[in-house]
């Protein structure tokens, strides 16, 4: 398992005539082992932005990210994949070789890399579609297959930007309920963003509120719940008008 922690990141993005926009300021927190952390905040608070900074896909101009205690970026390297808004999906491969893409590189026996994708369908229960191809899947489907893709690579940390938006909501609570039940059995700290509270609420152990221009942290918020978590109860429901109330 793998916390992750963040201190004192900042970001400013290159303006062409005026000063450089100020996107994130002084941001830290931590991940705790094997919990689910989301990030909410309103549009253009930088959420994607920080995910990406967690991710490397960006870097920090100010700041440092620690993963299981290591500098990113540094010698060690803890197992991270990203899961997108798109499920990305090249539509050439069927399922089995979506999710075995990110294996090709990786120094294991094909034995192996064959094990980890039929696993990985598995766990999001697709293994009847591995030859499927992404056109003959539906939303949910593909979703689970980009969920698979990520999954298979063995990540300890997980980072989720937006991916179950474009869903609708049966499939969307279909597919909260793998994500709860593969973090718990397979202990990954999840980090994901989202737009959506109440899929805030029913998914994280902590909420990370962050209030735009620039992007800085306005409360970080303890979502201590038994689970699963319904959206009609009133503890949820509370939590839930609580938070919105600090957007």
């Amino acid at each position: 398992m793998s916390n992750v922690a963040l201190s004192g990141i900042s970001k400013w993005f290159p303006c062409k005539l005026d000063a450089p926009l100020h996107v994130l300021s002084d941001i830290g927190f931590e991940a705790q082992d094997g919990r689910i952390l989301a990030i909410i905040g309103a549009s253009g608070c930088g959420k994607s932005t920080l995910l990406n900074i967690i991710a490397g896909l960006t870097p920090a101009d100010q700041g440092h990210v620690a993963i299981g205690g290591v500098p990113a970026g540094g010698d060690a390297v803890v197992p991270l994949s990203v899961m997108f808004q798109e499920d990305r999906l090249l539509p050439w491969r069927s399922a089995a070789r979506n999710v075995g893409f990110g294996l090709e590189a990786a120094p294991i026996t094909v034995t192996e890399k064959t094990r980890r994708i039929r696993d990985a369908l598995d766990m999001v229960g697709l293994s009847d579609f591995a030859e499927a191809f992404p056109h003959e899947l539906s939303g949910g489907m593909r979703s689970r297959v980009a969920l698979a893709r990520s999954l298979a690579t063995r990540p300890e940390v997980l980072l989720m930007d937006e991916p179950f938006s474009k869903l609708d909501p049966g499939t969307r609570t279909q597919i909260h309920g793998e994500v709860l039940r593969i973090a718990a059995a397979h202990a990954v700290t999840v980090i994901f963003v989202t737009h959506d509270v109440e899929e805030a609420v029913v998914l994280a152990d902590r909420i990370v509120v962050l209030q735009p221009r620039p992007g800085t942290i306005r409360e970080v918020v303890e979502i201590d719940l038994p689970r699963p978590r319904d959206v009609l109860t009133l503890k949820v429901t509370e939590a839930v008008r609580s938070l919105r109330a600090l957007l």
